[in-house]
């Protein structure tokens, strides 16, 4: 899997089709949850992504301290269906983590966990804060890392 970080205003039209198409997927279809994806934020966010034959595997976008958070963030973490035996949503984790270090010079990274994946985050050394809360009607934690 190819992994690729780009602005908004980077991403070609087949990218930009290919995040929104996984997104759906896995989010809408997958987890049966009705909800706005496009929220007007994807303009402000970094995206990464990994390409495998030529389609859109793995995504996450990634936003600076303040632009969603007070602290850097990652969120809209998506690993096709198909895929998630290669361990790809560990690879385009550790590179969000690191984009986040190159593009905001930051360490200090806040995510919405669903519960269900705590311990995948945990995994990559996120440690949970606070308490359970609904988002979207999904059970959600708040997680943290920072070196």
């Amino acid at each position: 899997m190819e992994i690729v970080v780009k602005k908004f205003d980077a991403l070609s039209l087949e990218e930009l089709h290919g995040i929104l198409q996984l997104r759906s997927e896995v989010f809408v279809v997958e987890q049966e949850c009705i909800y706005q994806d496009v929220d007007g934020k994807d303009p402000k966010a970094l995206h990464v992504f990994g390409k495998k034959s030529g389609r859109i595997a793995a995504y996450t976008r990634c936003f600076a301290p303040g632009d969603y958070f007070e602290e850097a963030s990652i969120g809209r973490v998506a690993v096709a269906a198909s895929e998630r035996k290669y361990g790809y949503g560990y690879d385009i984790m550790n590179a969000s983590i690191q984009a986040i270090k190159d593009h905001y010079n930051t360490t200090t990274i806040k995510l919405s966990a669903q519960m269900y994946l705590t311990r995948f985050y945990e995994n990559l050394g996120f440690e949970k804060i606070g308490e359970e809360y609904l988002e979207d009607g999904i059970p959600h934690i708040q997680m943290f890392i920072s070196d």
